[in-house]
């Protein structure tokens, strides 16, 4: 696996993408910042991304439909504890 300049550009804008996706569909207030959500949509994209891949899931002759599910499932997952230990204001309890 190579790592290009616009292979980093386009996890980035997808990152930013699946971080609101997240951060919408995760009930209550997230009382952080657009740069974690963003942080929290790009390790959700990579970490989907092998998780994915080790499943044999990531490639197929359509719409990835369990790798998109998989990626916005672990969105939710790390928006909620990005405002779990992020929060302004609020010291984890």
């Amino acid at each position: 696996m190579t790592i290009s300049f616009w292979g980093i550009i386009w996890t980035l804008l997808i990152g930013v993408v699946f971080g609101v996706l997240g951060r919408l569909l995760l009930p209550g207030k997230q009382n952080i910042s657009f740069l974690v959500t963003v942080l929290a949509g790009v390790v959700a994209v990579v970490v989907g991304l092998f998780i994915s891949e080790a499943l044999g899931v990531a490639t197929t002759n359509g719409v990835d439909w369990i790798e998109l599910l998989i990626k916005i499932v672990l969105a939710v997952i790390f928006v909620g504890l990005a405002a779990r230990f992020f929060s302004k204001g609020n010291a984890p309890a």
